[in-house]
């Protein structure tokens, strides 16, 4: 987005910071089909390669990269792109505890970033408050205009609401709205977080930014509410 500034992402990531072969087949097969190993290794997944998987996660195809995924890792033990679209499409899944699994099994292969968001992400799903920001700020360390970049400083907020660590959470809100400024739901998150640390100007600002983007939004609807009934009594 044109509206992100590199060294103020930079200056908000250190604040939080200081707050981490083809599957064999049969002879018997082989002699039945013979172009039958290239073409079973294909349609098994073991031969479609991270990069492709990848792809495939990108265009919503979650269950599809599972299976495949899990074949190719199966053939090609060191393919951490296959890790990383394994995890995340498990995380889409919902299937947080396979998500956290396959992340830490590709983690231990190599200490890459972007399992280490797929990690954090699993790991906020499931109540792992510290875990989960320390590998998501690995990654916004290392990925500061990643994919995923303003998503995990959004999961940072939370759990900053989590360790009621409010300041931070503003920061960590701000920080994700900077890639999706459209989003109310954050705005009105950010407006709590405003709010709980009795930043009560902040908070309605940010209460009527997330109106302004959906006017029908119960939370915001209430935050705005109370911080208009304290500024009045």
């Amino acid at each position: 987005m044109n509206n992100r500034n590199p060294a103020g992402l930079a200056v908000i990531a250190a604040v939080l910071f200081l707050a981490l072969s083809p599957v064999p087949i049969s002879a018997q097969t082989a002699g039945a089909y013979p172009q039958s190993a290239a073409f079973f290794a294909q349609n098994s997944g073991a031969g479609v390669p991270g990069q492709e998987l990848l792809k495939l996660h990108a265009a919503g195809k979650f269950e599809e990269v599972r299976t495949k995924a899990l074949a190719r890792i199966q053939d090609v033990k060191d393919d951490i792109d296959a890790y990383v679209g394994l995890s995340w499409s498990l995380v889409a899944l919902r299937r947080y505890p396979e998500a956290e699994t396959w992340a830490r099994r590709g983690y231990a292969l190599k200490a890459d970033p972007r399992l280490a968001q797929a990690i954090g992400e699993s790991s906020y799903y499931l109540g792992k408050n510290e875990n989960a920001l320390r590998m998501l700020q690995e990654y916004i360390a290392s990925y500061p205009e990643g994919l995923r970049a303003g998503l995990s400083y959004y999961l940072c907020g939370e759990l900053y609401i989590r360790l009621a660590k409010y300041m931070h959470a503003d920061i960590a809100f701000s920080a994700a709205l900077r890639y999706n400024p459209s989003n109310p739901v954050w705005w009105t998150r950010m407006g709590w977080a405003r709010e709980s640390a009795k930043r009560y100007l902040q908070a309605l600002s940010a209460y009527e930014q997330a109106l302004a983007l959906n006017p029908n939004l119960a939370d915001a609807v209430e935050g705005r509410r109370r911080i208009q009934a304290r500024m009045q009594g």
